[in-house]
């Protein structure tokens, strides 16, 4: 991959990472029983909270650093489409007033599949510890 290539990779995996970061520590702050109980309000099991939570905040930090870029990328994947799908798709696009649509999703998912196909090594610690650096990160 050429180096502008590497730099566009890295911003993607440095903006995914900070902002799936951010998310999780949210959810923690404000109250992750809180959202257990969301969840549970619109179908899902109370538990998914938490995996949501914990793969949001701990992948944010796997991104920010590099290790393992990819298949956190697929995990965030998962998460934007189960988002778009259970919550954002009835609000549109650009929401309807009283809720958010789902372009910011689409936005993280596009970035997380980007990542999950390509990776990104460029200041990665996953590139470090790769055995092989067409894989690594």
């Amino acid at each position: 991959m050429s180096t502008k290539h590497e730099a566009g990779s890295l911003i993607l995996r440095l903006v995914l990472g900070i902002s799936f970061l951010v998310h999780g520590w949210i959810k923690f702050q404000s109250g992750i029983d809180n959202i257990a109980g969301w969840f549970q309000s619109i179908g899902l099991p109370g538990f998914a909270a938490y995996a949501v939570a914990v793969i949001e905040l701990v992948g944010g930090i796997a991104l920010i650093v590099g290790i393992g870029t990819r298949i956190v990328s697929v995990l965030f994947a998962l998460i934007m489409v189960g988002a778009i799908l259970l919550v954002k798709l009835a609000a549109g696009f650009a929401g309807n007033g009283q809720m958010p649509g789902y372009e910011l999703d689409l936005a993280f998912l596009a970035m997380a599949i980007y990542l999950a196909l390509n990776g990104s090594r460029l200041y990665s610690l996953g590139s470090l510890f790769g055995s092989n650096p067409k894989n690594a990160a």
